[in-house]
């Protein structure tokens, strides 16, 4: 029988559960060359895990609200072509259900981004919290998204994990007091996400499913 490690399991969402990497730099893309503008894929996906209005304002304060508004055109225009779930999550889902975990996703995206992507690869209704940009004031790397999601699901943060895929994510979770599994399969550089110090770093689904529930 396995023995979860930690009885609330909290996502994010691009990077981590979905695939969403490649639609977020075209998108990044996309939008910057209706003003001129480009920048390369590594410096993107640094860019990734934080929100759009925190990266445009900081580094296109003149353009950030149409560029803003550019990027989630495209993006939505093009979910359906460019997302997919990671191999093996669906049924990690499911071993979290049988094992009485709770789990949700506390994701840096609009609301309605979130909802068409969870549409977009068939895990509507799968999570029992979804917290979403609107639900704070402030984003990742603030802790406000983990602990939001936290007093919505009724726990001590102490008792949750959150995994993530950018440095973000492992600074949020160690400022709201949750450990922290940090994923090698997304945005994230490896060594700068294991320079962080996460409660532990994981390059596959199969690693994360044995970490969280334990070994059979």
């Amino acid at each position: 029988m396995s023995s979860p490690r930690w009885p609330v399991v909290l996502f994010d969402m691009d990077g981590t559960v979905i695939d969403t990497i490649r639609l977020i730099i075209d998108s990044y893309v996309h939008a910057l060359g209706t003003i001129g503008e480009r920048a390369e894929e590594p410096l993107i996906r640094t860019w990734i895990g934080r929100t759009l209005a925190d990266v445009f304002v900081e580094r296109y304060p003149d353009h950030a609200d149409a560029l803003e508004a550019t990027y989630l055109e495209w993006n939505l225009g093009n979910m359906g072509r460019l997302v997919r779930t990671y191999p093996g999550v669906p049924e990690f889902f499911d071993a979290l259900d049988a094992a009485g975990v709770r789990f949700g996703i506390a994701t840096a995206k609009r609301r309605t981004s979130a909802q068409a992507t969870l549409d977009a690869v068939g895990l509507d209704g799968r999570v029992d919290l979804l917290a979403t940009m609107g639900d704070t004031a402030e984003h990742k790397p603030s802790p406000q998204p983990l602990l939001f999601a936290a007093s919505k699901l009724g726990i001590d943060p102490g008792d949750a994990v959150y995994v993530g895929d950018a440095i973000y994510d492992v600074r949020a979770a160690k400022a709201a007091g949750m450990a922290s599994i940090a994923v090698s399969w997304g945005a994230g550089v490896r060594d700068d996400l294991s320079n962080e110090g996460p409660t532990a770093i994981v390059d596959t689904v199969d690693a994360l499913r044995a970490l969280v529930l334990g070994a059979d």
